[in-house]
């Protein structure tokens, strides 16, 4: 356990460039997927590896191996090495689950605010549309789900364009993308390496909206040019008061770069370096997949030797 137990804490260090970098091979819809399982998986190895910690250091207490009916210390580790370290997985552990339940409840919170910012607005079927003058729009979550539209962004843009925009904002809605993002942002409080997984994965789900709304108008230019002129509008301006900090807009991100992905410029889409074919997508992958489970591997090797030390101590009573 000791060597097992600290691998599932250091691998993030190379598998989130390593996510990163297949990612921007895949398709937007097998990106996001892919970004939010690592970030899942990782953040589930690394709190397994810290409650191991914990419970490998607290069962060198003695009140804690009385309740255990340990007759005799565990095997394994120095305690003066164990205690320390169970402790400062103990904070880190709840200082996790304190902030996991901070960003929950904060992300929970702004939605209802949200909805009842617009509430007092008209609404046609999902759309409601504010009188602010400062052009916005944005996909709020929630039964049901509403696309919110300022009056400004609909005077900035054309018919075509606004149909366009609204199956972005529906395309967000119908695949719960929020999810997505609130999934990583309580996974990256478990580790910090895994914010770097939050900017991709917030440009993956971008992109399957943008490819969504391209497929529903039947025009990939209009997409294109919707987006663009969604987000010179609204680009001097800040977003409405009550747009909760969770929910994904057209005019968000790299929007550059997602124009030139809908007109077919991957040169222009600014991608950083990919290895060249299917053969180092494959290199990537395996990389990837490589230390996803070498980090769940460790964890459970870590949990069956503990298991292992704690019966072997318990054995002597018998």
């Amino acid at each position: 356990m000791i060597v097992a137990v600290w691998i599932p804490l250091l691998m993030p260090l190379l598998a989130v460039p390593a996510a990163r970098r297949l990612a921007e091979s895949l398709p937007p819809r097998a990106a996001a997927w892919l970004l939010t399982g690592c970030a899942a998986l990782l953040a589930g190895c690394t709190t397994a590896a810290l409650g191991l910690l914990v419970a490998a250091g607290a069962l060198r207490l003695p009140p804690v191996a009385a309740l255990g009916h340990l007759s005799l210390p565990l095997a394994d580790g120095d305690p003066a090495v164990m205690l320390p370290a169970a402790g400062a997985a103990g904070l880190s552990l709840a200082a996790c689950a304190l902030a996991a339940a901070h960003r929950a409840r904060r992300h929970r919170t702004e939605l209802r605010a949200a909805r009842r910012a617009t509430a007092p607005h008209p609404v046609s079927g999902d759309l409601c549309v504010l009188p602010d003058a400062a052009p916005d729009a944005y996909a709020l979550p929630g039964r049901p789900g509403r696309v919110v539209v300022t009056a400004g962004m609909l005077r900035a843009l054309s018919a075509a364009e606004r149909e366009a925009l609204f199956a972005h904002e529906r395309a967000h809605l119908a695949a719960r993308h929020h999810l997505f993002l609130l999934t990583a942002a309580l996974a990256e409080v478990c580790h910090p390496l895994l914010r770097g997984l939050r900017a991709p994965l917030a440009y993956a789900l971008e992109r399957w909206a943008d490819e969504a709304a391209a497929a529903r108008v039947g025009d990939r230019r209009v997409t294109a040019r919707a987006i663009g002129r969604a987000a010179l509008a609204a680009g001097p301006h800040a977003p409405a008061p009550h747009r909760p900090r969770t929910v994904l807009a057209a005019t968000t991100g790299p929007v550059p770069r997602r124009v030139a992905a809908l007109l077919g410029a991957p040169a222009a889409a600014g991608r950083p370096w990919i290895p060249t074919g299917l053969r180092g997508r494959r290199l990537v992958a395996a990389a990837l997949l490589t230390c996803v489970t070498f980090s769940a591997a460790a964890a459970l090797d870590a949990a069956a030797d503990l298991h292992a030390s704690v019966e072997v101590a318990q054995g002597e009573t018998r």
